[in-house]
């Protein structure tokens, strides 16, 4: 892909400006936007700028120069926005699918002046534009659209999404366990070992998590970068945390809970949560009581580290069952995030 000025496409709107991004200088204004938009929103998470740079160091599918926007106000960045893409295959039915996903956020006190709409479509065209250059659309058994999520308590960005002619397909629970008292007393099946996660066992593990998430809802093809961005996440690459279930006659994967504690959160919300993560199963070892197990596991080095509660997202249609595994482990709902999409025009 051959790079083009970014100005060229930029929208006009009276008392703003947008412009293209200009590497990590932008971080820590856009790092203010992305947090007050999450806090008047309600969202409970506290993003960081250590993360948000390894998460920029590791693009995947998003051309930094081309495919992210700034937008400046009279007071300073008042939104940014970009695009992504990643490919579905669904070799059941023989289609290929590929998600264009815009992202974008505006400071709060910014909102109903047509920033977020003017940023959104923006993005749209950009994504539009990449599909074209890389020729999704054109291939046979290809679908291609448009997608972004929001929040239940995201509303500005619920409308704005629907406006556009965006409708749910998907949703998600944030789930949270509200104590760590009667931890069900689930083992792992004979055969399987829980083992401290070592440097060396790193890749074993990043492929036994890909492999078991590969039959699950819009899961994209990995990346080089994906797994540079997982080893390098300060905030949740917690290796003395996680269990992992190792088959020991074939000294495989089996199976794991990647969990992680955010002590940024924990201080800001008054509270000691830790994150039940990264729960999955290959499926040699599925129906089995291994995911059981290792939440069990989970849910005991929690409490032993100080935490009182524990959280974890799910997917409400996971084909594994997910849902009512969490739930009899104690987990229930406290927040619902939606996925959007709309279908790209059939002659693009």
């Amino acid at each position: 892909m051959n790079p083009l000025p970014l100005t060229q496409d930029l929208p006009r709107l009276a008392g703003f400006a947008f412009r293209p991004y200009r590497g990590e200088a932008d971080l820590p204004a856009m790092l203010a936007v992305l947090r007050a938009a999450k806090d008047a929103d309600g969202l409970e998470d506290v993003d960081t700028l250590t993360t948000m740079q390894n998460q920029y160091r590791h693009l995947t599918n998003c051309d930094p120069d081309r495919d992210i926007v700034l937008v400046e106000g009279p007071d300073g960045l008042a939104a940014y926005g970009r695009t992504l893409w990643f490919k579905e295959d669904r070799p059941a039915d023989n289609r290929e699918i590929y998600h264009h996903v815009v992202v974008g956020f505006v400071q709060p006190a910014l909102r109903g002046q047509g920033v977020g709409r003017a940023l959104h479509a923006w993005l749209e065209a950009r994504a539009q534009a990449v599909a074209a250059e890389l020729g999704h659309a054109a291939r046979p058994a290809a679908e291609v659209d448009w997608q972004s999520f929001a929040y239940e308590q995201e509303t500005a960005k619920g409308r704005l999404l629907t406006r556009a002619g965006y409708q749910p397909i998907r949703y998600f629970y944030d789930m949270v366990r509200p104590n760590l008292d009667d931890i069900p007393d689930a083992r792992l099946p004979a055969g399987l070992e829980v083992r401290p996660a070592l440097p060396e066992h790193y890749r074993a593990i990043w492929e036994a998590n890909e492999e078991a998430f590969r039959d699950h809802w819009a899961e994209p093809e990995r990346t080089p970068e994906d797994y540079e961005r997982w080893l390098h996440d300060e905030r949740e690459f917690q290796p003395e945390i996680w269990k992992v279930a190792w088959d020991t006659a074939g000294n495989q994967v089996a199976g794991m809970v990647l969990g992680y504690i955010l002590a940024e959160q924990n201080e800001k919300f008054n509270r000691r949560r830790g994150w039940t993560e990264n729960i999955c199963v290959r499926r040699p070892w599925r129906k089995q009581g291994v995911a059981s197990a290792l939440i069990a596991e989970n849910l005991r080095e929690l409490k032993a580290r100080g935490m009182t509660e524990a959280a974890l997202g799910v997917d409400t249609e996971n084909p594994t069952g997910a849902l009512g595994v969490y739930e009899r482990m104690g987990f229930r709902p406290v927040r619902r995030e939606a996925a959007y999409a709309k279908p790209f025009p059939r002659h693009a």
